[in-house]
């Protein structure tokens, strides 16, 4: 990084120093993640990245519903609900009824599959857990919470 710059806080950083440095690492972090092939037992789906953040939060969070996952992926429950059927007819995920409401449909990852899709996001989760290790509670969630205001920053008209 060059020479600090005046009016860049306590820390002496520019601003401007690390908006280069981020400007040069996050292509390479996001031509880093295409490259993790899926695994072997789920090549033949042609899963996308808009999968990985559905089949993440059923993985980590368990089985929920269409509401609760688009709320958490930001998205229309109609999308949602358009890649559940995709992916439930291809065998990767079953819905089935909500015991305590049988209007309701319960999403989840079929147990054949949740080994290959475990072993799919284990490389980034290795990875995270190595950088974010380290840091203090504060700082993890100001790390994340800077990579939401980045996301937000660079929304377009909602995409």
């Amino acid at each position: 990084m060059s020479t600090p710059k005046e009016g860049t806080g306590d820390d002496g950083e520019a601003v401007d120093d690390a908006v280069r440095a981020l400007l040069l690492l996050m292509p390479r972090l996001v031509g880093r993640a295409k490259r993790i092939p899926p695994p072997e037992a789920l090549r033949s789906f042609a899963l996308a990245p808009r999968h990985l953040s559905l089949l993440s939060y059923l993985l980590f969070d368990g089985a929920m519903t269409v509401n609760e996952l688009a709320g958490r992926l930001e998205v229309a429950p109609t999308t949602v609900s358009l890649m559940v059927g995709e992916l439930s007819r291809q065998g990767i995920l079953e819905r089935r009824e909500d015991e305590a409401d049988r209007r309701r449909r319960i999403v989840t990852v079929v147990p054949e599959q949740r080994p290959a899709i475990a072993g799919w996001l284990a490389p980034g989760a290795a990875a995270w857990r190595t950088a974010l290790t380290p840091l203090s509670p504060e700082e993890r969630r100001m790390f994340v919470n800077t990579l939401l205001a980045y996301e937000a920053a660079v929304t377009v008209d909602g995409r």
